[in-house]
């Protein structure tokens, strides 16, 4: 009998001499028939179990050699059908189009005019930022850092975590206790340092940055008070976080508190028209309009969907490679004035295409990517929910059961089809429902929405919430 790891190994001997996969069949074929002719006639019913395993070790042998005759070819060179595209490993534009200094912070005018004030002040308080994702509050505790220390004493003087992570007590009394202990670096000496000192204020402290510090523990977070007691001559902190009520007290009275607010329409569309323009992306017109709107006041997720869109249409030219890209440049990079290289990777595979050749990034793209839910499915499930105009108000349970099937196979979203569907109930007018019945499809919507947090059927949930919302309307209607 044959056993496995021996299968194992001479087929992978085999593989690496480059034999085909039938050399092993036929050597399991060889085994079988030694057992067949050595085997006594009249015991032909214990050779079938016999017969069995050796052919499951065939498939075996033959499934392993040809994945290692694969690696075989490849490492000969011969890689025709194993090619990579260097577009797969393409720089986040989240990363490359970060801001630089504290003036290129978009809509955030009275938080970044207050710490421009630090950059000519000799202390600087602990911080703490919050508000939404993607409202740029770690973009702009980086873009300060920078400004104070510069490219030269960044890295030795900031000090970044993440909390969600790194959260626990043991974090905060090793890793971030021994950074804040640790002497402040000095300026290079002579001459060099003087010039360094009057482009960068370079106050004499550190900083460390706990981005989604409302992750941390209760532990860790009374660890970190006195910590930032403690080392509070030579170190500095700045908590990051989207819920500050879930910052413990004596930890928030010790910081200087900035909200960040949801970025407004106007701005989040003429950042991401900059960013397009500078990354060579083509849109059409009121594709921005729609991509902010899809966003939600999110910008990262904004940049995130037009990164995206743009690698669908092939639209990416480079960064900052005019109207052509060049074959075979993987990747352009641009630096800015403190040194920092911020590269985007192109296709190496792309052939030189003008701009203006490209397919332009449209509407329809925008919302298949963000997963917004056609208009026409909506419109069929408030075909069922809305009360018709004929005499009777009586919608059969058949058209939202039917139409909510089709919803969940199709594999939409629950989350975002009580979004739409709350929009269209409660904001648009052209539906006419009362306001009486609003206020009932509220409490509707907000218990739904419970429920799929915590876990629910989505389509037991979202058959419930439009029978729910359509008996309310046609409750309030009669």
């Amino acid at each position: 009998m044959i056993r496995r790891g021996k299968t194992a190994e001479k087929s992978s001997l085999l593989s690496w001499r480059g034999v085909s996969a039938s050399v092993a069949s036929s050597w399991s074929q060889d085994h079988l028939t030694h057992i067949q002719s050595t085997w006594p006639a009249s015991s032909t019913t214990k050779l079938a179990p016999q017969r069995q395993k050796l052919q499951l070790q065939t498939r075996l042998v033959q499934r392993h050699l040809q994945r290692m005759k694969t690696l075989y070819d490849y490492s000969r060179g011969s890689r025709s059908s194993m090619l990579i595209d260097s577009s797969h490993y393409q720089t986040c534009l989240t990363t490359t189009s970060r801001p630089k200094t504290l003036a290129d912070v978009t809509s955030q005018d009275h938080t970044t005019l207050l710490l421009q004030r630090t950059l000519h002040a000799p202390n600087l308080p602990h911080l703490l930022f919050y508000g939404p994702p993607g409202t740029g509050k770690t973009s702009t505790v980086l873009a300060l850092s920078k400004q104070l220390f510069g490219p030269l004493l960044f890295r030795t003087r900031v000090l970044e975590l993440n909390a969600s992570d790194e959260r626990g007590i043991s974090i905060v009394r090793t890793k971030i206790k021994d950074f804040a202990k640790q002497q402040l670096s000095g300026l290079p000496p002579g001459a060099e340092g003087e010039e360094y000192k009057k482009k960068y204020p370079c106050p004499p402290f550190k900083i460390v940055v706990l981005d989604e510090a409302d992750s941390m523990t209760q532990d860790a977070q009374s660890a970190l008070r006195r910590t930032m007691e403690t080392y509070s001559r030579i170190t500095r902190f700045c908590l990051i976080c989207n819920y500050v009520t879930r910052i413990i007290d004596p930890l928030a009275s010790r910081c200087s508190k900035f909200r960040f607010k949801s970025l407004e329409s106007g701005d989040a569309k003429r950042r991401i028209e900059e960013i397009a323009e500078k990354e060579g992306v083509r849109m059409e017109d009121g594709a921005s309009e729609v991509l902010v709107k899809c966003a939600e006041g999110d910008l990262r997720r904004a940049i995130t969907y037009l990164q995206s869109a743009a690698r669908l249409v092939g639209a990416v030219a480079g960064v900052g490679a005019g109207p052509v890209a060049k074959r075979g440049k993987k990747r352009k990079v641009a630096e800015d004035d403190e040194g920092d290289a911020d590269a985007m990777d192109v296709d190496s595979n792309t052939t030189a295409q003008p701009t203006t050749q490209l397919p332009p990034i449209t509407i329809r793209i925008i919302e298949e990517i963000a997963g917004v839910i056609p208009t026409t499915v909506i419109d069929r499930l408030l075909t069922g929910i809305l009360p018709p105009s004929t005499k009777t108000t009586s919608t059969p349970y058949d058209l939202i059961a039917s139409a909510v099937t089709d919803l969940i196979a199709d594999g939409w979203s629950a989350t975002q089809l009580l979004g739409q569907l709350y929009t269209a109930l409660v904001f648009d007018e052209t539906h006419d429902v009362p306001d009486k019945a609003k206020n009932k499809v509220l409490g509707v919507f907000s218990e739904a929405d419970r429920r799929l947090s915590d876990g629910a059927d989505e389509q037991l949930v979202v058959l419930d919430l439009c029978l729910r919302a359509q008996g309310a309307i046609v409750e309030t209607v009669v």
